[in-house]
């Protein structure tokens, strides 16, 4: 505990889990709720939560998730839906199916087997970044005739 060099830390939204299925716990059917939801047992079947879902390291969920944003430390067999928000696959996480979200992050040594779909990508950052990219060209060329023009005028002066 002490000395770990890991952030442990838990986003301010998620410290109000006001749905916890507790572990050892295994819940047939589908599952739904308003409020953020800490999963650390078994859920066989679809799983809607209008805020955060957590999965525990021992949480694990077959059947389709919908969530505001989905983090994940446990496993989940079937595809993520969190459009306006971010799914989070922690180094002990396991995703098996697609992913529809707005962002994602995937640990080193997460398990993910599926496709990811990103929602909301604003067409002026596309256009920003292509922009970025053709200024660094042309500097690069700028900076690459003030080379030839240098040299130009190193020849000239030696003569």
């Amino acid at each position: 505990m002490f000395g770990s060099k890991k952030d442990n830390s838990v986003d301010p939204a998620l410290e109000q889990v006001g749905t916890i299925i507790g572990p050892g716990a295994i819940l047939d059917g589908p599952l739904t709720t308003k409020d953020s939801t800490r999963i650390d047992g078994t859920v066989n079947g679809n799983v809607t939560i209008s805020g955060a879902l957590i999965v525990g390291q021992e949480g694990k969920i077959t059947g389709t998730v919908s969530a505001m944003n989905a983090y994940v430390a446990g496993e989940i067999t079937g595809n993520v839906s969190a459009p306006q928000g971010k799914v989070e696959i922690s180094d002990t996480g396991k995703v098996i199916g697609d992913v529809t979200c707005k962002g994602i992050i995937i640990d080193e040594n997460a398990v993910f087997h599926g496709n990811c779909e990103m929602t909301s990508i604003d067409k002026s950052s596309a256009a920003i970044a292509k922009e970025r990219a053709v200024a660094d060209k042309s500097s690069e060329e700028t900076t690459e005739e003030k080379k030839g023009e240098n040299k130009e005028e190193n020849k000239e002066e030696n003569k």
